[in-house]
């Protein structure tokens, strides 16, 4: 069995979709002797979350999909009949209200992640670094208690996202089907500034489908991690200014 080809089946072990050998080989490195296998695994895994699976050539043509009828909102229930992986369009907090939304994409815009009771300003690229050598705008503030501080964070400022949030996202399969997934149950891992666009989810078989919108919840999915950073980039600026001129509209009536 050559590399390629072991590559794929230990991707395929982890309960991921098989990428072509062709691809597989383009993303491996070009030296010899190679690396071990899981180190060459774990490259191609991490390309692949890194990937628009829309693309042809990615991922073998056996790959699942999505029903065909996912998005009928007549058909009452069905289920997934197989594990499919998908990748995140868009995600939106059903629970925070649009000025909310815009303050925590705000933050994230300039790079800031709240932690506890303090807000780290994250270095970019490009900024200058003191003698040091540590980047001055990177200096973590400490925010005292206060009426608008949170316990795990600031409010709307990209902290911990509360446990009662409800998040619907739009999911896009190999074939480029899209569809909804609303938030069932808390998942710890989807949230606005947490969850990227372009992150990759292996949706478990017998995933419940109601009215057109799968149904999420811990234990029919998982998390696998990844970001497109072209599509994250346009993400949040896009979504900014949809929320800014929905707000300025609300204003003016």
């Amino acid at each position: 069995m050559d590399v390629a080809s072991q590559v794929r089946s230990t991707l395929q072990g982890q309960g991921l979709p098989a990428p072509t050998a062709a691809w597989i080989r383009s993303v491996l490195p070009n030296r010899n002797p190679l690396p071990p296998l899981p180190a060459l695994a774990a490259t191609a895994k991490a390309r692949l979350m890194a990937a628009d699976i829309t693309t042809a050539g990615i991922l073998d043509a056996s790959a699942a999909a999505l029903p065909s009828n996912i998005t009928n909102q007549e058909t009452k229930e069905l289920r997934l009949p197989r594990d499919v992986l998908v990748q995140v369009l868009d995600i939106d907090n059903l629970t925070k209200s649009k000025w909310e939304q815009v303050e925590e994409l705000e933050a994230i815009a300039r790079g800031e992640q709240s932690r506890g009771r303090e807000i780290i300003r994250l270095p970019t690229a490009g900024e200058d670094e003191d003698e040091g050598g540590s980047v001055s705008s990177a200096a973590t503030q400490v925010i005292p208690a206060g009426p608008n501080v949170r316990a795990g964070g600031l409010s709307g400022a990209g902290g911990a996202t509360p446990k009662n949030s409800t998040h619907r996202l739009v999911l896009q399969d190999c074939k480029g089907q899209k569809v909804y997934g609303l938030e069932l149950k808390r998942i710890d891992r989807i949230g606005v500034g947490t969850l990227n666009i372009g992150e990759k989810i292996l949706l478990k078989k017998d995933t419940i489908v109601a009215r057109g919108t799968l149904l999420l919840e811990p234990a029919s999915c998982t998390i696998l991690g990844g970001k497109v950073d072209a599509w994250q980039k346009a993400w949040v600026d896009g979504r900014l200014a949809r929320l800014r001129e929905t707000i300025g509209a609300d204003a003016r009536n």
